[in-house]
């Protein structure tokens, strides 16, 4: 199983150019990403905080009747203020081989492997789900996969 190289960049820079600071809000990477899911086939599910600034979001591939795995990655980054970039930090930028932009490596530049993967996943007669659980604010503390973490086995499938 593999994704095409030129599509995870193309996701890549698409999830790079959201400012989702942790002090932001970060609904509009999440409608990004729900669009993206929907295009492919998968369904979504948003966990949101009270004030709607914020939302974790968790989608399944596969059968419905069993746990599978999850692969869990954050939206957010930690901010750029006072740092010396020598390009916009929200404009993906090769150079030498390299992918540079912020959260190109954390965590971004893995939720682009994964996003790109979703065809490859669909494709598959899975015998066991893959869910995909993304949170916010890692960076601060992780605050924002314990309300997805409690819905696990009520509204959302337990992996």
């Amino acid at each position: 199983m593999s994704a095409d190289l030129g599509t995870t960049k193309d996701l890549l820079a698409r999830l790079v150019a959201f400012d989702t600071t942790s002090n932001k809000s970060n609904i509009p990477i999440i409608a990004f990403i729900e669009d993206f899911l929907r295009r492919h086939g998968v369904d979504s599910v948003r966990v949101p905080t009270a004030d709607g600034q914020k939302a974790s979001l968790f989608a399944s591939i596969g059968p419905s009747d069993v746990g599978g795995i999850a692969l869990s990655g954050h939206t957010d980054v930690v901010p750029v203020t006072g740092q010396a970039w020598d390009t916009d930090p929200f404009t993906l930028t090769e150079r030498d081989g390299r992918l540079y932009g912020r959260g190109a490596c954390d965590m971004k530049g893995f939720l682009a492997c994964i996003l790109a993967l979703v065809p490859a996943f669909k494709a598959r007669a899975l015998k066991v789900p893959i869910h995909l659980a993304f949170s916010y604010d890692e960076e601060v503390g992780c605050t924002g996969v314990r309300p997805m973490i409690t819905e696990l086995g009520h509204r959302l499938t337990r992996p």
